[in-house]
């Protein structure tokens, strides 16, 4: 297995980044992609700060992973879902348009970063995020067996990136209700769900919430991976 050869990069200052696009992912999810004034050099895995001021001076921040490959563009793309209590996540998707200016400041965080090696995603919900960011960029170098990933939805209306994700590097289970068609029964991810992936020695990044992450690393390690390549990031409110 190859191995990072350098740190990844850091925290950078803040920035005014216009949003240039908005998607709408799911119904409780949108994509915003932010052009920066000058191009952020960050490695799939790490996350940007959003802070906003109101007038009064009261400021709140959030932080979100990067959905975009790593490259030299100035854009990132940030994907969010409205949390309910969350005065940030609804202030983005209910007021901020195309043509808006965000303060950002990151990437930050280096412990679940992936940097060409070897790699499987074992993703849940809001989880696919950082995930999607190193599949892209696998798919990018044009070595999309770099990278594999297996992605847990309650739904098909609840699949980030539906249509961007489908393809032989990844494996889509749905727990609740599955669309016409899909081999796999609705259910809770198992072992067998990984196990293919697993064949391969990879190191493993599991991303989503700590419920999820609990049951996904219990299967991992069942499976007999040493606990120092499986890489966890709880997904949850973080400023």
């Amino acid at each position: 297995m190859t191995t990072a050869a350098a740190e990844p990069p850091g925290l950078g200052t803040w920035q005014a980044a216009t949003v240039v696009r908005v998607r709408q992912e799911t119904p409780t999810v949108k994509t915003f992609t932010l052009e920066l004034p000058e191009p952020r050099p960050f490695w799939a895995g790490q996350h940007f700060i959003v802070r906003l001021t109101a007038p009064g001076g009261y400021r709140a921040q959030r932080s979100y992973p990067i959905a975009t490959a790593p490259s030299d563009s100035p854009e990132i793309d940030l994907t969010i879902e409205i949390l309910p209590g969350d005065e940030v996540s609804r202030f983005l998707h209910e007021v901020v348009e195309v043509g808006d200016v965000l303060e950002v400041r990151g990437p930050i965080d280096g412990h679940f970063v992936w940097y060409r090696q070897p790699a499987l995603g074992v993703a849940g919900g809001s989880g696919i995020v950082p995930a999607m960011s190193m599949l892209r960029h696998a798919r990018m170098l044009g070595q999309p067996d770099l990278f594999r990933l297996v992605v847990s939805a309650r739904r098909p209306e609840e699949l980030y990136y539906a249509a961007e994700v489908q393809g032989p590097d990844a494996t889509i289970v749905f727990t609740r209700a599955a669309p016409d068609g899909h081999v796999r029964p609705p259910g809770r991810l198992t072992a067998e769900d990984l196990a293919s992936a697993m064949a391969e020695e990879r190191d493993i990044y599991v991303c989503g919430s700590s419920a999820f992450c609990d049951a996904a690393t219990r299967l991992i390690a069942s499976a007999g991976v040493p606990s120092e390549r499986i890489k966890v990031d709880r997904i949850g409110l973080s400023g």
